[in-house]
């Protein structure tokens, strides 16, 4: 898998905080490097879009895009390998310190691809707290470690909660494009017979 030279060294100097914008194509992997350290907790907010031709214009991604995430560290471990919904966040903790690998890709559950392919990633890459340094980050923000293992647990419910929402989504709206690709077909197959009893018939064959 070769790597955007030119985008991995510019993302490499990024520091906390940073965001940037990504034009793929429909399977078409982006990949970059960050230097991170070890213990850090990493999340990445992002939102997708999908162009629009009459608009001309990016619209947001509608639920049947799914966003594709691969992070290995510096010894080419796999840190995270998840599937996404066209809007949301991922996390990871960084083991080891060095330069970590991210690899992101936009896919569409349909069976056909899109008409022109064009879509952008908004991606806000936030390095937090080292994981191992709660009794610091709970002295700094008042808070206990009871309040804080909560807080954990929160945001780790709410991101489990939009993950199960969108594969959800994503199965009800796979098992509808089904249907309606056997439905095509067996209304296709029912014309040929009709008008092959027609033909037939009329003595036309």
């Amino acid at each position: 898998m070769a790597l955007p030279l030119l985008l991995g060294q510019l993302l490499a100097l990024m520091g906390p905080g940073d965001a940037f914008y990504l034009e793929v194509r429909e399977l078409e992997e982006k990949c970059f490097i960050q230097e991170i350290p070890d213990g850090t907790v990493v999340i990445g907010n992002y939102k997708t879009e999908l162009y629009d031709p009459a608009m001309e214009k990016y619209q947001p991604s509608p639920q049947w895009i799914n966003l594709f995430v691969f992070v290995k560290d510096p010894e080419n471990k796999n840190l995270l390998a998840r599937q996404y919904g066209p809007q949301g966040s991922f996390t990871f903790t960084s083991q080891s310190p060095g330069e970590h690998q991210i690899c992101l890709h936009l896919e569409s559950i349909r069976f056909a691809l899109f008409y022109d392919g064009k879509l952008a990633i908004h991606l806000d890459m936030q390095l937090g707290e080292r994981s191992n340094d709660y009794a610091e980050f709970a002295a700094k923000d008042k808070l206990t470690q009871l309040h804080l293992r909560v807080q954990q647990l929160v945001e780790q419910w709410r991101e489990e909660r939009f993950r199960q929402t969108s594969e959800s989504t994503n199965q009800r709206v796979l098992w509808w494009s089904i249907l309606q690709t056997f439905i095509l077909v067996a209304t296709g197959v029912w014309q040929m017979q009709h008008l092959k009893s027609f033909f037939k018939a009329k003595k036309l064959v």
